[in-house]
């Protein structure tokens, strides 16, 4: 059986690339995939005003579709409102933002919020994953759930040429759970940068999957968004870059599946 995800994130709404956002709704319907996930970021500045239209433009895409929050779909500017409330307006435009989940035959998906309002460091932009909620992430009966997916914003593992950090605490942790659950694809944003490498070194059993960004805050790479398409031997993910005019292919991986024992 293959499957087909299409992954979008750092839409940023209020600083976001019109053209190709309102392309990408074609672009990704026509693509027809199984599952549509977008892992935060929606927002610039976390503003009602523009909640509004990422609700909106959400509501085009694909139907079976997940989205997780970013650390910029707080209230970002605003620090008693993030630091008391940070995900308020996300639940109320946008729906729950703590875990959401997608099945089908073949599928097990699941997002996590990995973003915080107020934290213990000074930069409040970077991620934590709750190992709590992570075990409580139920994958469905064993041998039933086939290919398994997680997504969240943040990079669980820092990218060494990345132009920014995660950041994320006991993000090795969790890569190192999430790989030992049988999870096969981790998908995340943050970096504005596409890219696909192992996510752990040894046994190259899950592959962390970085979408690129839809946004005018490009870091290197043009906006974009990432196909992943699935078969019993490879994933298959092609980068689709916006070239002023319309979205083309314009960097792919094929990486070996090598399910756990």
């Amino acid at each position: 059986m293959s499957l087909r995800i299409a992954h979008l994130s750092d839409i940023h709404f209020g600083g976001e690339n019109k053209p190709a956002v309102e392309a990408a709704v074609a672009a990704v319907a026509e693509l027809a995939p199984t599952l549509t996930m977008v892992t935060g970021d929606l927002t610039l500045n976390g503003l009602p005003q523009e909640f509004l239209p990422a609700s909106r433009w959400l509501e085009r895409l694909p139907a079976q579709r997940i989205v997780t929050p970013g650390n910029h779909d707080t209230p970002y500017w605003n620090l008693i409102l993030r630091a008391l409330t940070p995900f308020e307006r996300y639940r109320r435009f946008i729906g729950a933002p703590d875990c959401s989940a997608f099945d089908a035959p073949g599928l097990a998906a699941r997002v996590m919020n990995s973003a915080r309002g107020p934290q213990p460091r000074l930069d409040w932009s970077k991620g934590a994953i709750s190992m709590e909620a992570l075990r409580r992430i139920d994958w469905g009966p064993d041998g039933e759930a086939g290919l398994k997916v997680f997504g969240c914003h943040h990079p669980l593992i820092d990218l060494e040429s990345a132009p920014v950090t995660g950041g994320v605490h006991r993000g090795s942790q969790a890569a190192a759970m999430l790989t030992a659950n049988g999870v096969e694809l981790v998908l995340t944003g943050h970096v504005h940068v596409p890219f696909a490498l192992p996510l752990l070194e040894a046994g190259h059993t899950c592959y962390a999957i970085g979408a690129g960004t839809l946004s005018l805050r490009t870091r290197g790479a043009p906006a974009s968004f990432s196909i992943i398409d699935a078969n019993a031997e490879t994933f298959e993910v092609t980068v689709h870059g916006w070239t002023d005019d319309r979205f083309e292919p314009i960097e792919s991986w094929t990486l070996p599946r090598q399910k756990p024992a």
